[in-house]
This record gives structure tokens, C-alpha cells and sequence, in this order.
């Protein structure tokens, strides 16, 4: 019956505007995936140009995520009563206005400003894009298309960012904002051609009861513990992830023009990697595998944390296993969270999930600026702390992901 009312849902497109449909979609993804990822790897550039702190630098990379967390959590109590179209061109329209700010913007402030702009329209993306999938693609092809659409984040880690840092190295740290301005363009203008209205569910009463979906949500003990485990899995990775680059050049561990290659090294093995990642959770249980991956990280983690100067082969071995790891985590540990409320709340679940986790990654990036020092020539110290709490945190989500209790079919296992 369930699947019968989807396809009455569903609005069926042609097979040649379908694809043209994902492939818009997806590459709505890989703009505000690179538009978020480019901050961190242009760190050195910043903090001298701005002549500000390695904290100060942190909140230019945690203020885009807790501004998404915050649109992501309120979007729950509007996404419904809006055409999908209408409201996807307009965020988006918005998000490529923000982008273009960052790249305009004169000062540090400016820039922090632009940048929440950003994670305010940019943090709905992503859910919408996902929701648009699940109103046009039929039930038995819509695995498929989630897939096509989720593989821009591999793609931005391979492509976006390195061709991205090429961009800052040649014409300066606003090029890459222009450029993801100007991709913007296009895609808002291939979707206002390729997407249906998407209007259809407007006539359902969604009434009010957000805020009593949120508590009823946010009030299960299964929920809390997903959780905290889905919280912690990010704050783990991101004390560490957007200073690796002012580590690793502040440090003599690598020069700015072979920076970029940390990214198409690790992205391209996650790329290739994550079919096999995939296979192996639905073998060996997603519980299992999530734990093993995290266990794994904390070996790259911390040996990033304390690298000293060495060959760059030996550094991108490091830096490529350390990127592996944490999307050998992420592939598992959302399946389990998708696995982890009763279908009638997983939508909610879902969404208050996303903010969480873009909290949790702002604090954490917030966090990690605070740890670490950096002295008048540039040398960083003390990354090894923020190693050292990703650690931590990398425990409390392998305890907590054996707390989780795992829904098949309404029936709790």
C-alpha cells in the first residue's frame, strides 16, 4: 500500500529528463559541498591576508555550519509548504548571492558575515535535494539516483577543492568563490528547466505540530544515544580536518602548491573505495563495521596530528588513509542512523540529525582553533591535542553506536 501511494506521489519525467534532472541536482550538491570544503584548506592564505588567529579562522569555517544547522532545523517547519521548484531556485538564488559576497568581501568581518549567509541558505540544499529525489524517482530506481546524487561529495573532495586551490594559487583567494558563483548560474538555470513544479503536496494539512514532532523526536532514549553518536562521529573528525593544511605548511611538512593534492589523493581513494565500503557494511552489519572504521581513524588521526617534515609521498599516504578512514565511518554510521527510528519519525529524525551534525562540526572547528598555536613564523603547536580530543570522541561514538538500537521492519533489534 505504501509503496502504491509513493508512486501516485511520484511525478514521472521522461528518462532523458530524469538523468538531466540528477545530474542538476547533484551538481546543486557539488557547489555548496565545495563552497563549504574551500575554506578549510585555504587556512595559511587567510589567517596572513586577514592577519588573523588560527580561533579566528576556525569560526570563518564553524560559522557556515551552525548557520546551516540553524536553517536546517526551522526548514523542517516550512519545506512542506512551498513548491519543491519555487523553493529550491529561490535558496539557491540566495546561497549564490552569499557566495558571491564572500568573494567581494574586504574584510574579515565581511567575510564572516558572507559566510553565515551562505550556511543559512546553503543548509537546506541538501535536504531538499534529497527530498526532490524521493517525489520524482519511482520507488525501484530511486536507490540509484540517491547514489548518483550523493557521489558529488566524493567528486567536490577530487575535483572542487584541488581545482579550487589552483584558482586561489593563480588569481588569488576571491577566484574560487566567483567561480562557484558563476557554476551557480548555470545550474539554478538548468534546473528551472529540468525540475517539475512539484507541488503536489500542498494540500495536506501540515498544520503546526513541528514543535511537538521535535520533542517527541528529541525525547526517545534511541534517538538521544543515535544521537550523541552521530555527533560525536563528527566532532571527532573536524578538531583536526580543516588544519591539517596550516598544519602541514606552517610546518615545512608540505608547500603551498602541493597542498591541493592532499585533496585529489584522498578523494580520489574515497571515490574508489566507497563501493566496497558499502558491500562490506551490508555483509559484515553496520554496527560492526562502524566500529572497526573508527577505530581504524584514530591511527591516521593522530599520526597526522604529529607529523614532522618528511617526503610528500610519505605525508599524502598519511593524509589519503586519514581521509579513507573517516569516510569508511560516515558510509556505516548513516546507515545505522537511517536504521535508527521508527519510519514514522525518520523523516523528523533525519532532519534534527543534519543539524546536529553541523553543530557538532562548527563546535568542533571552533574547538580545534582554540587548541592549537600558532607562532609569528607560522610553526603550529599543539595539534596534537586536538588529536587527542578527537580521540576522545572517537570512543564516546564507538560506545555509543553499540547502544543504538537498529529498526528492520518496525520491529527493534
Amino acid at each position: 500500500m505504501l509503496l502504491k501511494c509513493e508512486k501516485l506521489m511520484t511525478q514521472p519525467l521522461s528518462r532523458r529528463r530524469e538523468n538531466f534532472l540528477l545530474l542538476t541536482l547533484a551538481g546543486i550538491q557539488f557547489s555548496h559541498i565545495v563552497d563549504f570544503m574551500i575554506m578549510m584548506p585555504m587556512g595559511p592564505m587567510l589567517t596572513y591576508l586577514f592577519n588573523i588567529s588560527t580561533a579566528e579562522f576556525g569560526l570563518l569555517v564553524s560559522a557556515y555550519t551552525f548557520a546551516a544547522g540553524a536553517s536546517g532545523l526551522l526548514a523542517s517547519g516550512f519545506i512542506d509548504r512551498f513548491s519543491r521548484k519555487r523553493l529550491l531556485l529561490t535558496f539557491y538564488s540566495l546561497f549564490a548571492l552569499a557566495t558571491l559576497a564572500c568573494g567581494l568581501a574586504p574584510s574579515y568581518g565581511a567575510l564572516l558575515i558572507a559566510r553565515v549567509a551562505a550556511g543559512l541558505f546553503g543548509g537546506v540544499l541538501s535536504a531538499m535535494a534529497q527530498t526532490i529525489v524521493g517525489d520524482v524517482i519511482v520507488f525501484e530506481r530511486r536507490g540509484r539516483a540517491m547514489a548518483l546524487v550523493m557521489t558529488s561529495f566524493s567528486v567536490a573532495t577530487v575535483a572542487g577543492v584541488p581545482l579550487g586551490l589552483f584558482l586561489a594559487n593563480g588569481w588569488g583567494w576571491h577566484s574560487p568563490f566567483f567561480a562557484i558563483a558563476g557554476l551557480c548560474l548555470l545550474l539554478g538555470l538548468m534546473a528551472a528547466v529540468t525540475m517539475p513544479r512539484l507541488n503536489h503536496h500542498l494540500h495536506h494539512n501540515i498544520g503546526v505540530p513541528v514543535l511537538k514532532m521535535m520533542r517527541d523526536v528529541l525525547s526517545d532514549r534511541n534517538h538521544q544515544k543515535a544521537l550523541l553518536m552521530s555527533a560525536s562521529m563528527m566532532f571527532a573528525g573536524f578538531t583536526v580536518i580543516p588544519y591539517i593544511t596550516i598544519y602541514n605548511q606552517g610546518n615545512g611538512i608540505m608547500q603551498a602548491h602541493e597542498i591541493p593534492y592532499i585533496y585529489l589523493c584522498g578523494g580520489l581513494a574515497t571515490l574508489i573505495a566507497a563501493r566496497w565500503l558499502g558491500m562490506w557494511t551490508d555483509q559484515w552489519g553496520k554496527r560492526q563495521m562502524f566500529r572497526l572504521m573508527m577505530t581504524i581513524s584514530i591511527v591516521p588521526m593522530m599520526m597526522t596530528t604529529l607529523l614532522e617534515p618528511v617526503p610528500l609521498y610519505i605525508a599524502l599516504l598519511v593524509s589519503t588513509f586519514y581521509f579513507l578512514t573517516m569516510n569508511g565511518r560516515m558510509i556505516p554510521g548513516m546507515a545505522l542512523l537511517t536504521s535508527a527510528a521508527q519510519p514514522q519519525q525518520r523523516g523528523a529524525f533525519m532532519s534534527i540529525n543534519g543539524a546536529v551534525q553541523s553543530v557538532a562540526l562548527g563546535c568542533a572547528t571552533f574547538v580545534g582553533g582554540l587548541l592549537i598555536q600558532t607562532d609569528a613564523q607560522g610553526h603550529v603547536s599543539h595539534f596534537w591535542i586536538a588529536g587527542l580530543v578527537g580521540l576522545l570522541s572517537s570512543v564516546v561514538a564507538y560506545w555509543a553506536a553499540g547502544e543504538v538500537r537498529i529498526y528492520s521492519e518496525n520491529k527493534p533489534s
